[in-house]
């Protein structure tokens, strides 16, 4: 391998180094990766340096976005650290959402073509379960969620209701008039369901 930093630019690796490719049986092209010293030992949660606990599971493989119509996996160790607040977890990596087995590229395509097509039509083109669709969207909002407030700088919202699934299975929707935005969905259609909202958007 004689150009690392092709490697790092096809696969977004802004905070990790390239050690090696191979392609294991003509079939996965597998990219062994180190975080940058800066990224080492932190918690997944927290973010904080922490001491080094032991070696995990040793190394283990992230699907990432697949090149051509090959799979492809970045490999990295898996040490787990201690930390003060969240106790003994797997240290965190800069290509990786915690708990994840995919690369955050891939998730976040994954995530994007959930938006514009089916899942199971996703799950057919991105090669994996269609389960696993859900999880990774479950994932990536967690992560956009706990970074912003929907609620914030409303003036003027539309709440509606809109048929899901046969058998009159329904969702509310809360959208902001000025953006268009969808702000809060849950499943129901009465009362309740709307003050699930109101409770979340507070008195003030």
């Amino acid at each position: 391998m004689r150009r690392p930093s092709v490697w790092k630019t096809a696969f977004g690796l802004k905070r990790a180094v390239v050690e090696d490719v191979c392609v294991e049986n003509d079939e996965r092209l597998v990219v062994s990766v180190r975080p940058h010293s800066r990224e080492l030992d932190r918690c997944p949660y927290c973010r904080r340096r922490c001491p080094g606990y032991d070696l995990g599971e040793g190394r283990r493989r992230w699907r990432t976005l697949d090149v051509g119509t090959m799979l492809a996996y970045l490999e990295a160790d898996a040490p787990r650290v201690s930390c003060k607040r969240h106790g003994v977890v797997v240290a965190a990596v800069p290509w990786a959402r915690h708990d994840s087995a995919f690369t955050r590229q891939f998730e976040d395509q994954v995530a994007w073509l959930t938006v514009q097509a089916s899942k199971t039509a996703v799950s057919e083109l991105m090669r994996i379960a269609w389960r696993t669709v859900g999880w990774i969207c479950r994932r990536v909002s967690d992560e956009a969620l706990a970074t912003r407030d929907l609620c914030s700088g409303l003036t003027r919202i539309g709440v509606d209701e809109i048929s899901i699934r046969k058998g009159q299975r329904y969702l509310t929707v809360v959208v902001d008039h000025d953006t268009g935005r969808l702000v809060w969905a849950a499943p129901g259609r009465d009362r309740r369901t709307v003050e699930k909202f109101l409770d979340l958007l507070g008195k003030q």
